[in-house]
Order: structure tokens, then sequence, then C-alpha cells
């Protein structure tokens, strides 16, 4: 699970310009802020599919409703162990004391600047490709239901992410790598 803080409502100053032959649609370069919100997302990595809350905050206060929500739609005869990263409000005396009260719930930490092996990281990139790149929104709220929305829509069509290479593979492209900048002449 992970957080996409500061996600901003944006709408353009004056309409697009529609697409012509050769010609991609344009926008403005300047755009009108409506505010942000925060998208807290738990993937289920075995099937694909995704817990989502949208919060106008980004506190430990949020973070604890957002892991009751996950608690209460997983069957309550299964552990959940969320791999997250090593966020502040993951670690307050607020989620201490609800994790006490919660046994099921096991928090893992990813190192410090890798929140990349967190597989729902994959999961923000498509949804910021397909759902928010090009995405106007005339106010937060108009954008929650589009994040709600697009959640919904990627459940009933759910896969799980299925790594192409073998860690074999991986590491020998690693080591390729490593040798290939130590080695280098600049």
């Amino acid at each position: 699970m992970d957080e996409k803080p500061s996600i901003q409502a944006i709408e353009d100053t004056a309409p697009p310009i529609p697409m012509r032959p050769g010609q991609l649609e344009q926008h403005t370069h300047d755009y009108l802020r409506h505010g942000t919100t925060d998208l807290f997302a738990a993937l289920n990595i075995q099937a694909g599919t995704v817990i989502g809350e949208v919060h106008r905050r980004h506190r430990s206060l949020e973070f604890r409703h957002f892991l009751a929500t996950i608690e209460q739609a997983t069957p309550p005869e299964l552990e959940l162990h969320l791999v997250l990263d090593n966020s502040s409000i993951h670690k307050t005396p607020l989620i201490h004391r609800w994790l006490v009260r919660h046994p099921r719930v096991h928090l893992h930490f990813t190192p410090t600047s890798a929140s990349w092996l967190n597989l729902v990281e994959c999961w923000f990139s498509l949804f910021t490709t397909r759902q928010l790149r090009r995405g106007r929104f005339h106010s937060t709220g108009a954008l929650e239901c589009a994040i709600r929305a697009y959640i919904a829509e990627h459940n009933t069509h759910a896969k799980p992410f299925v790594w192409t290479k073998t860690a074999d593979e991986i590491l020998t492209s690693v080591a390729s790598f490593c040798k290939r900048i130590s080695n280098s002449h600049y």
C-alpha cells in the first residue's frame, strides 16, 4: 500500500483546441488549480484489485482510517501483510495503538528511498497515465469521483502484475549495467 499525495484538480483557462489530422489536441500552458486530494491505495498482488480512498489531508488519522478500510475489506481469517514506505505518518503512536488492537495487520517497511520496490507504484503509474495526465477537473469533488470511478473500473477487469523476466535475468542485467558504469572513462 502507498499514498499518492497532492493530486491536483486542475482545469484549463480556455477550451482545448481539438485534434486535427496530423495535430494533437492542444491545451493552454496555464491552468486553474481547484485544490488537491490524496489517494491511499492498497494493491492485492494476487488478484490485481485495489482498495482505495481519497482524503483531503495526509496525516496519520487518515492513514488509520485507511487501515481500518483495508481490514474490513479483507476476510477475517486472513492475516494482512502490508508493504509500505517509511513515511512518518506510518509510525505515529496513533498507528502503533491501532496495530496493537488489530494483531492480524502487519506492516513491512521498504528501505528508505526504495518505495519503487512496492508493487502498488506500478499501479500508480498506470493510474497517472490513464486517468490524471490529460484529465481536467473543475473541483476536488470531480477529481475524487474520477479517482473512485477509475478504481471501480480497474477492479472489474483486474489482473495481477506479472514479472516478464526471471530473477537471474534481472540480476544479469544489473551486473552488466554496474560493469558498464564502473568501467566508464569519463
